[in-house]
């Protein structure tokens, strides 16, 4: 079986074929950074991690692009009230989100471009736009007017008489008097008093929303690219009018493959600022008695990337009753390597995915890829590695009690090695116990560590290089990489 993706613009499951066999280019539209990240971004970007680490896993070179919002209404608004600048609101939360994906292990992209940065080629393509007569100057903004594109409403399946006026985003109620048409929606903005604005040839201004995906897809990807994946509630408008914009330029596809995850509901209505049921990653990763983050992306991943999912109090904590169960399932070698007579226990790279073969043809992968090429079937592909730690599980208590197994070591090794891999591939990793006898730490498990993160910085898994980093950090121990890959390290008093 191929993998099949369901592909939103056709509405079905559709074979997967990069535009280009050796690389798949894909976009996938990120956060506006005028506050923290919510539960909802984790759902999202937990779920396009694991596309992308499927891709990576199944022999795919990945270019994963994935932009920050550093410009619009909600950061001018969080300034002012904050009475600092517009770009200090940025720096600050573009570094918790990244701080927040490393403790969900996201991995981070390939590149992040950002709006402010490609200001330039917003201009140029804006201009582009206008001189094919599919924009229009109206007092210093310029609008895109859709009735010029006639596949208009094609993503989201809507037709544009039946569309809703003011339903374009992110525009005022002057805005609407200056449209040929309702719909039509912003591509740059007349400055006001005392917002950041640019030069242009139409005046001092700032991009819309919509356009600066368009061009930064463009600047980084090219004209057409694999897949562009968001939220469900980016179909409409944002992703109509990135295609709209795009196409309308460059008269290309935008993007083959079209994927949207949905929504985080709270107990039954979706998450919310105006229902006061929103809730930050940071929050509930740092409340009293929190559950550690591979809970979190463990609940994700229980359901499928399509479907909704009911974030409660029960659905978490039957999410950690599934963490402890896979969590000792991975740790099975690092606990019972030794009495196995397993020999490389010691080695830096022991329990190390990468560093790890296992059998391609063995009945549990087989499910997994089956699984997994069925549009990402988490769920399925998690029964697989559940199947697995339980019987882990089952021989680490023989072990425990009888001080033996009743199954071949090297059997147990290849059981283990499997969970390893496949629980990696979905981003799922657990790391042993480090000097659980006292609250130092050795000189000896200190340099393991930094190994460790040595072999993870070779295989570029950033996300498990910066949380060795960081629980090497709350020991007190600071690490100082030095040119040459070389790491030393000093205790902190």
């Amino acid at each position: 079986m191929t993998l099949q993706i369901y592909n939103t613009l056709t509405r079905q499951k559709q074979p997967f074929e990069p535009l280009d066999p050796n690389l798949v280019k894909i976009y996938c539209c990120g956060v506006t950074v005028y506050d923290l990240s919510h539960l909802g971004h984790a759902r999202s970007y937990i779920s396009w991690d694991m596309v992308r680490r499927y891709l990576l896993w199944r022999g795919y070179h990945v270019q994963f692009v994935q932009n920050f919002t550093d410009i619009d209404d909600k950061i001018i608004r969080r300034s002012q009230q904050e009475n600092v600048p517009w770009d200090t609101i940025t720096e600050k939360y573009i570094q918790a989100y990244l701080d927040d994906m490393a403790r969900l292990n996201v991995l981070r992209a390939d590149a992040y471009p950002r709006a402010t940065q490609v200001i330039p080629q917003i201009i140029e393509f804006i201009q582009m736009l206008i001189d094919r007569g599919m924009a229009y100057v109206a007092d210093g903004d310029v609008y895109y007017a859709v009735e010029r594109f006639p596949s208009y409403g094609k993503l989201s399946g809507r037709q544009l008489d039946q569309m809703e006026a003011g339903a374009s985003g992110r525009l005022d109620d002057e805005a609407e008097t200056k449209k040929h048409h309702p719909m039509d929606f912003a591509l740059w903005k007349a400055a006001k008093p005392g917002e950041p604005a640019w030069d242009s040839p139409w005046g001092k201004g700032r991009p819309g929303w919509h356009i600066e995906c368009s061009v930064m897809v463009h600047e980084a990807l090219g004209d057409s690219i694999d897949i562009h994946m968001g939220g469900q509630d980016l179909i409409f408008p944002h992703h109509e009018n990135e295609i709209a914009q795009s196409e309308g330029a460059l008269a290309k596809p935008l993007s083959k493959y079209w994927m949207h995850n949905g929504f985080v509901n709270i107990s039954g209505e979706k998450m919310s600022k105006s229902l006061n049921n929103f809730t930050t990653i940071r929050a509930f990763l740092d409340r009293e008695n929190a559950p550690e983050p591979m809970v979190l992306r463990l609940f994700v991943l229980q359901a499928h990337y399509r479907k909704p999912i009911d974030f409660s109090d029960e659905a978490i904590a039957s999410a950690q009753n599934g963490w402890h169960t896979l969590k000792e399932g991975l740790l099975f070698g690092h606990q019972f390597g030794k009495q196995l007579g397993w020999t490389d226990t010691d080695d830096a790279s022991f329990g190390m995915p990468a560093a790890m073969r296992i059998d391609d043809t063995s009945a549990p992968v087989q499910r997994f890829i089956e699984a997994m090429d069925d549009d990402f079937n988490t769920p399925a592909a998690l029964a697989v590695l559940f199947e697995l730690a339980k019987d882990l599980q089952k021989e680490g208590n023989r072990l425990t009690h009888d001080g033996k197994s009743l199954v071949d070591p090297q059997t147990l090794r290849q059981q283990w090695q499997t969970l390893v891999v496949l629980a990696h591939v979905l981003g799922l990793e657990a790391t042993p116990a480090v000097s659980q006898e006292s609250m130092g730490i050795s000189d000896a498990e200190i340099e393991a560590l930094i190994q460790q993160r040595a072999v993870a910085k070779q295989a570029k898994n950033w996300a498990e290089s910066d949380r060795i980093r960081n629980h090497l950090k709350e020991k007190g121990i600071a690490l100082i990489d030095k040119p040459g890959g070389v790491t030393t390290w000093i205790r902190e008093s």
